[in-house]
């Protein structure tokens, strides 16, 4: 065959198959002859692909980002991570480490490690974000490695077609004097080691033989703030961290031990049910746990904490050794920054839609504790709605009219389903016929009839069941972007034309756990179930096993659970 011959057959062949990658051959004649030795090289189609691909940057490696990070699987994307910390923490388990009960490095799962099994381009860059430009579609970063390895703090860009702002919140002080300078936060691992290191530290200098009573007593009187599940969590494993294992170290201490828990309002675990809430102030009472509800923190200095009661008005002073500070969360600076530059300078957290959408920002998603999704209320839309249902332009509506866009209505406005369950009515419909006997409805019949509807509208609790199942809510709508670009999928655009391309995001209650010490676990479940006792700690044990992301940190948190039943709690200060 000659070598022209041979020339127009492959170049036959890549016009047949385009999809093929390109083979380059390179022909050398030697001796007249066409060589045998060809010089191959393709020119990967991915580089093409490459240059069409949508980026997507997340910023944060929280609950909300992991989630998203591990169940995006569309390879048409490619993802740039940034975050100050390079891992994932396993957050409901921090009150766990700050005994010992749990090894920091147990809840912690390397980035990198969920980044390399991905089968796109993904990849990830520690540095903490201090800027968002939405115009020019950038983010502006800056390292956060240690001034001694030289070079100072860098800063770099990353251009973004997407944006996923998943960053979470901060601890809240509500701007009390002290409390930055004084106390240890509870958000984050290093907080939890810090609370280790210092509890160890008060037992070890109240053993001192030149300290007082008087003084062994402050040093010794742990106080923490806030009734919230973390507060409480913490205040438990403290306690069975000193009965179980610093009393038998320190069994001259033990009778200088005390623990004070604050909350500002009436009751601790206000967000569970009765029940639970009750039981875990009788168990903190026989603990002997001092709970101190109506008390609000005015200052925290050194050694003291200044309350004002709110049942008398006065202030009262607590002498202290260590304050852990648990309760609220608020917005970051880089995030409240950003809700200047976008005009949410009204409100105290980033406010989405229903599809996670910041307001404003077209191709900018919010995610977990940084952002609130802002539910439309149906009373701002109360004559859209009617006007889809009335297609005849009559002006009254019977209930068979609402047959088409029921549906809708009941998804893109949940508190229409919230409602209906409060006056115990099977569906829409019966709210319709049960209020009026007449045949017909308009329109401000339809506005008397949805009144109180908007009543049953709720901010999403900032959790980490909320942000996980947003996280894999978002991925699972770029994973399907394409197919819901040509056929939409979501409610009736009462202020438009057409579809949604997707349906909005719910969230779903899967339950909430509050460890309350002793081997004893409280549990509320769908269903109003309620569960208490050391029956439901079993329990806790194996939903928090299965949560985790990943099995190396499964084999490592239920190793660590079966070393502190056999061994006891480490109280090594490291």
């Amino acid at each position: 065959m000659s070598g022209y011959s041979f020339f127009q057959r492959a170049s036959r062949a890549f016009n047949d198959y385009p999809h093929l990658p390109k083979l380059l051959v390179l022909f050398t004649v030697s001796g007249g002859g066409l060589a045998t030795v060809c010089h191959t090289a393709f020119a990967d189609a991915g580089q093409d692909d490459i240059i069409k691909k949508k980026k997507i940057v997340v910023l944060g490696t929280g609950w909300a980002g992991t989630s998203f990070l591990k169940n995006l699987k569309d390879p048409s994307y490619s993802v740039q991570v940034v975050s100050p910390r390079n891992y994932f923490a396993f957050t409901p388990l921090l009150p766990s480490v700050t005994c010992g009960t749990v090894e920091a490095r147990s809840i912690v799962e390397p980035i990198r490690n969920i980044v390399k099994k991905k089968n796109f381009d993904a990849d990830f860059k520690e540095a903490e974000c201090f800027k968002i430009d939405t115009v020019n579609k950038k983010v502006h970063c800056k390292t956060t490695q240690p001034n001694h390895l030289g070079g100072g703090i860098e800063e770099f860009t990353v251009d973004y077609d997407y944006l996923v702002i998943a960053m979470g919140a901060r601890a809240n002080t509500f701007n009390t004097p002290g409390v930055v300078e004084n106390a240890h936060f509870l958000k984050e691992v290093e907080d939890a080691q810090k609370i280790r290191r210092t509890v160890i530290d008060c037992f070890e200098k109240a053993s001192l033989p030149s300290i007082s009573e008087a003084e062994r007593k402050r040093i010794l009187h742990f106080v923490v703030v806030g009734g919230g599940p973390a507060g409480v969590e913490f205040a438990a494993e403290l306690h069975d961290f000193v009965k179980e294992d610093l009393a038998k170290l320190y069994p001259a201490l033990k009778e200088y031990v005390s623990i004070t828990l604050l909350e500002a309002g009436d009751n601790i675990l206000n967000m569970f049910d009765k029940r639970i809430t009750a039981f875990a102030e009788e168990k903190f009472a026989r603990d002997g746990i001092e709970l101190k509800t109506g008390s609000m923190v005015v200052k925290v200095s050194d050694r003291e904490i200044s309350t004002k009661e709110r049942s008398t008005g006065q202030t009262v002073t607590i002498p202290y050794g260590m304050c852990v500070w648990a309760t609220g969360i608020g917005s970051r600076p880089v995030v409240m920054d950003f809700m200047k530059q976008i005009g949410q300078t009204n409100r105290r957290i980033l406010a989405t839609d229903e599809w996670l959408r910041v307001e404003g920002c077209k191709e900018i998603y919010a995610l977990g504790d940084c952002a609130t999704v802002n539910q439309r209320s149906v009373m701002e839309d109360i004559s859209i709605i009617f006007s889809k249902a009335d297609k005849n332009n009559s002006g009254t509506l019977r209930v068979e009219d609402f047959k088409e866009v029921i549906q809708d209505i009941c998804e893109r406005y949940p508190q229409v389903e919230l409602y209906l369950k409060k006056k115990q009515l099977k569906n829409f419909n019966a709210l319709l016929k049960n209020s009026e006997e007449v045949a017909e409805i308009n329109i401000e019949k339809f506005k008397k009839l949805l009144a109180e509807v908007d009543s049953q509208m709720k901010n999403l609790p900032a959790t980490a069941q909320v942000a996980a199942q947003q996280g894999s809510y978002l991925a699972d709508c770029f994973n399907r972007l394409q197919i819901c670009e040509a056929n939409p999928e979501g409610p009736l655009r009462f202020r438009g034309t057409g579809r949604h391309r997707f349906h909005p995001f719910r969230y779903r209650h899967l339950g909430q756990f509050a460890p309350l010490g002793g081997e004893q676990t409280a549990a509320q479940l769908p269903g109003d179930w309620v569960s208490i006792g050391h029956s439901t700690q079993w329990l806790w044990y194996s939903v928090y096993a299965s949560k985790l992301v990943s099995w190396r940190t499964r084999v490592l948190v239920v190793s660590d659970w079966i070393r502190r039943s056999t061994f006891g709690r480490d109280s090594s200060r490291i």
